[in-house]
């Protein structure tokens, strides 16, 4: 029996790049799924990744680029009625490559609250009914980005996300519901660009496993991707 079959899972971005191989490999194993994106025919491809499988879908359409978007996307998952098992805050923006002295306050306070405020308010949202039902995986994107003062909002968002799903281990411990980081790696994405090391593809399997993880199993922890990861070669078979 699949582990997850019958469980649901928000997993926001999940218009393409990871997110969207992240609800692939979610619907592999008998997940349901709740797509977040900015609107809603950016799902679209998405929803038709998921048709061979034998999962419901929901839609959840929300900026996370501000408080009232993000709290769109928790109303919208609200509505639907079906608790969430499993919540993915995986989407993420980079800033504009430029001198750390140059990034004005306005974009300070875009990376953070789309990176780390979102985050925060989707956990305060989801969570604590997880905590009563006694189950739950929370997987917080990180990333293993260092000495890119150039990027430094982004680098700094990820260092909060870090601390905070920390934070969120200790609160929680003893209640089933596990609290991890996942470092995808550095992917060919429209985020990562075209020069990364590896194909968006090879996120998966690794991408799972703190979702898969057994009741009571490891939390606090950070997973790389990376790790676990096949082949391109072996994507092409």
């Amino acid at each position: 029996m699949k582990r997850l079959s019958g469980k649901w899972a928000l997993v926001t971005g999940s218009a393409r790049g990871i997110g969207q191989q992240i609800t692939i490999g979610l619907a592999q194993h008998g997940c349901n799924l709740i797509l977040h994106g900015r609107h809603v025919d950016h799902v679209n491809a998405t929803l038709q990744q998921l048709k061979p499988f034998d999962i419901q879908t929901q839609i959840a359409v929300g900026d996370l680029a501000s408080e009232q978007g993000t709290h769109a996307v928790i109303q919208a998952v609200a509505a639907g009625a079906k608790p969430i098992d499993i919540l993915y805050n995986n989407a993420a923006v980079l800033n504009p490559w430029q001198s750390i002295w140059e990034v004005r306050a306005e974009e300070w306070h875009r990376v953070m609250q789309i990176n780390l405020m979102s985050v925060i308010a989707l956990t305060n949202a989801f969570v604590p009914a997880m905590k009563s039902r006694g189950y739950g995986r929370v997987i917080n994107l990180t990333s293993g980005i260092k000495d890119t003062p150039h990027l430094s909002p982004y680098g700094v968002s990820k260092a909060a996300v870090d601390k905070y799903t920390l934070d969120l281990a200790v609160e929680l411990a003893g209640t089933n519901v596990l609290v991890n980081t996942l470092d995808p790696g550095w992917l060919r994405t429209d985020l990562g660009g075209p020069d990364a090391d590896h194909g968006v593809e090879t996120v998966l399997p690794g991408a799972l496993v703190p979702a898969l993880l057994e009741d009571y199993g490891p939390s606090g922890q950070r997973y790389s991707a990376q790790d676990y990861r096949r082949t391109e070669a072996d994507h092409a078979l």
